[in-house]
């Protein structure tokens, strides 16, 4: 058995589900219009750019959930999950999954994008065992705070190895697969480095490193 670790935005879905919660709540009037647009869009061309400040991201796109009960967001959720999520899935990426399963590999994803957007998806892949940043939940609400190490960059590294430490796994054959130059520091440690419909950057480093290049769009 080999670990199978998954990005998700813009690799198993044809969509930043990050910056597409924020254009849900936006859409919803659940937020300012101009100033959070303004501000998702700002956030998710310094991502594309190698420059997130994941922390300031976090604070951001966390800071309304407390004014929400879990029924509320949970409403809201699955609400984004069947609009704007669920078209999205890549059905080359259900098979690429499944092929995983059927060889018996342990499948993961790891993700920038907080818990509470991610769960349901990973849900729709069938794969239990989602690392992404975790909120911080006080009295049955959301505390719009982060809990530990955020899964974003080299943290993607760290909270792997935090999870292989109290797992009966290891990276002995295993493979990563991620659109995105920003996880560079993991793909650089797995057995199989895929990168999937990748970036300029990714592009240019898997070209270097004789590193598979595969496209899951339809």
């Amino acid at each position: 058995m080999s670990l199978a670790i998954f990005d998700l935005d813009e690799t198993l879905i044809a969509t930043d589900s990050d910056h597409a919660w924020g254009e849900y709540v936006v859409a919803s009037g659940f937020v300012d219009a101009d100033e959070y647009t303004a501000k998702n869009n700002e956030f998710y061309e310094s991502y594309k750019r190698g420059e997130l400040d994941i922390d300031a991201y976090l604070t951001f796109s966390c800071a309304m959930l407390p004014a929400y009960s879990m029924a509320e967001l949970n409403d809201m959720r699955q609400n984004f999950i069947d609009d704007f999520i669920a078209p999205k899935v890549l059905s080359k990426a259900l098979a690429l999954v499944e092929r995983h399963r059927s060889q018996e590999d342990h499948l993961m994803i790891i993700t920038a994008t907080n818990q509470f957007i991610t769960e349901p998806i990973a849900t729709l892949f069938d794969i239990s065992t989602l690392i992404a940043p975790v909120l911080e939940i006080c009295d049955g609400r959301y505390t719009g705070q982060i809990l530990g190490t955020p899964s974003f960059g080299a943290g993607k590294v760290t909270r792997l190895f935090e999870w292989l430490a109290t797992n009966d796994q290891t990276l002995s054959g295993s493979f990563f697969y991620s659109d995105s130059h920003n996880d560079l520091p993991l793909l650089q440690e797995v057995t199989h480095p895929i990168a999937v419909d990748p970036d300029e950057l990714l592009r240019g480093q898997a070209e270097k490193e004789k590193w598979p290049i595969i496209s899951l769009r339809d």
